[in-house]
């Protein structure tokens, strides 16, 4: 018979029943009989093990409660758990094709143990034909028919099983699937945050170089002229908007050229803060009038 759980599977699988609610470790053992119908059972050389390897790395810690180890998921076991979602869902699969494989053994040995006795009885019945059935004959057929219903009853637990797996793995990707959704909606929300980052920095050394190209502190003396072909190289697209958006970037990268290539000090700074502020007005209210 194949190994229920692969190498690692296990491990996966007990931070799943742990996240379902906080359990002890006889618990543990209990509810993976049970999900396996009673065709597996591990021993408790194989869970505690597991159990303490899992709180030494922080996925998992333990409460004592009426002198026994009750163990909790932490947050690094979920987190854990959810990253691993999409090998969880396999996971299930995995048990139910486990469980299906134990049923068709226990179904085969019934099916072959039957066959035997069906032609034990053929061979009893033509050796005594004309003899009258006594109470071998009874007990044979007793058995024939305690085996028919064994096997009956074998095969309604696999049923039972299979769909019960179906519904788990079903279920299992779902958790997958949102586990995923919540991941891209995190990364989407820090990629935002640091958009936003990076939009103040960019404001900062728009700062820096504004007070650089004014010519430092001297500038509010002597103020530079105005370059009428600057970004000359950007061709206009018809749209005013997108244009402006453009003028700026370029605006942008030539101040962060300029304080990086000759940085700034903390007068220009404070020059470069207050033209900004200036030229922002300026702008603000010549966009305003040509409405």
């Amino acid at each position: 018979m194949p190994p229920v759980f692969a190498h690692g599977r296990l491990r996966l699988y007990l931070l799943k029943l742990l996240d379902e609610a906080p359990r002890h470790g006889y618990e543990v053992i209990r509810l993976l009989e049970e999900r396996f119908q009673g065709l597996y059972a591990p021993s408790a050389g194989t869970v505690y093990p597991r159990l303490a390897k899992l709180e030494a790395e922080g996925l998992v810690t333990h409460a004592t409660e009426g002198g026994r180890k009750v163990y909790s998921i932490t947050e690094a076991g979920r987190a854990e758990l959810a990253d691993r979602g999409g090998e969880l869902a396999d996971l299930e699969l995995e048990i139910r094709d486990s469980v299906s494989e134990l049923a068709a053994e226990i179904r085969d040995d019934v099916r072959g143990a039957a066959g035997d006795l069906r032609r034990e009885m053929r061979a009893a019945a033509s050796a005594s034909a004309t003899r009258v059935e006594d109470e071998s004959w009874k007990a044979a057929k007793e058995e024939l028919r305690k085996a028919r219903q064994e096997w009956k009853e074998q095969a309604r637990r696999a049923k039972d099983e299979s769909r019960r797996a179906r519904e788990e793995a079903q279920a299992a990707r779902r958790q997958a699937k949102e586990a995923q959704e919540r991941a891209r909606e995190e990364v989407q929300r820090i990629a935002s945050q640091l958009q936003e980052q990076f939009a103040k920095s960019g404001g900062v050394l728009g700062s820096l170089a504004g007070a650089w190209l004014g010519g430092g502190p001297s500038a509010t003396t002597t103020p530079p002229q105005a370059d009428t072909d600057w970004a000359g190289d950007l061709t206009p697209t018809g749209d005013p908007a997108r244009d402006l958006d453009r003028l700026l970037d370029r605006f942008r990268d030539d101040v962060r050229d300029a304080a990086r290539d000759h940085g700034v000090t903390v007068a220009q700074l404070a020059e470069a803060r207050a033209e900004l502020a200036a030229a922002a007005a300026r702008l603000s209210a010549t966009l305003r009038a040509g409405r």
